[in-house]
């Protein structure tokens, strides 16, 4: 017999236990990874939508009538324009992480032509512009991407409107601030396109349209986690049958 062959077997009902876990760590592991793919799937269907709607033609608004059907799923990112007039005095400020730094993001009421409010985000300022954000022309026609709220402001800091500190496009909240009636549900972020000067200030044009796909990777991993399972159960199955047949017979009894 082989050094290190010489512990005796397992006995049956240890054997049957080590199995069992196996066998569920395998069903769990392989659950894991089918879980991932059906992800991937969803995810790579969410960038393919998103995609084909940032480089659609720009439609018109939402408006109040459509306002109750509008959805994360089926309408952010949509490229829509509006009209109407700029209210600066209304301004708010949104603490902002871009590109150009820390800073704030402009978030200025539109008054459609159709009378409705629509949160319209001017772009990115550094925190010296903050109450000093330059304003031009404020009868507008401007196009951007449709964003839904951000209520509750961010991970880590909520919203105080009582002191202006704003964290996160709360579009209930800045419109309840402004006192703001008949608001739409979304922001609008505007593009740089919109204006002549690009390099002007607020700076439009920053949205991060971005979405981390590693499904694939998870997936595979959870597969490869599953095969090790069986590789382990099937050695530790050939092995205990090896031990089973180097075990020495055992002696006949003998007659009285």
């Amino acid at each position: 017999m082989a050094q290190g062959d010489d512990k005796p077997a397992r006995s049956t009902a240890s054997l049957a236990v080590l199995l069992a876990l196996a066998l569920l760590a395998f069903a769990g592991f392989m659950a894991l990874g089918v879980w991932q793919v059906h992800r991937l799937a969803w995810k790579e269907d969410l960038i393919a939508r998103v995609d084909a709607r940032l480089h659609a033609n720009a439609q018109a608004a939402p408006g109040h009538r459509q306002w109750a059907s509008i959805t994360r799923e089926a309408d952010e990112y949509r490229r829509v324009f509006v009209q109407g007039r700029f209210d600066f005095s209304h301004e708010v400020p949104v603490h902002a992480s871009t590109a150009l730094g820390s800073g704030y993001w402009v978030i200025t009421p539109l008054r459609t032509d159709a009378g409705d409010w629509v949160l319209v985000n001017r772009g990115f300022v550094p925190p010296e512009l903050r109450d000093s954000v330059p304003h031009g022309d404020a009868n507008v026609s401007t196009v951007g991407l449709l964003r839904i709220t951000e209520p509750k402001g961010s991970f880590l800091q909520s919203n105080d409107p009582s002191q202006d500190r704003w964290y996160s496009r709360d579009v209930a909240a800045i419109a309840a601030h402004d006192h703001l009636a008949s608001a739409a549900p979304y922001f609008i972020d505007e593009q740089a396109a919109t204006r002549a000067d690009e390099s002007a200030w607020p700076r439009p044009g920053l949205t991060v349209v971005q979405f981390p796909n590693n499904h694939l990777v998870y997936a595979l991993t959870w597969f490869a986690l599953a095969a090790g399972v069986a590789a382990a159960a099937a050695y530790v199955l050939a092995h205990e049958r090896y031990l089973r047949q180097m075990e020495p017979d055992p002696e006949p009894s003998r007659a009285c």
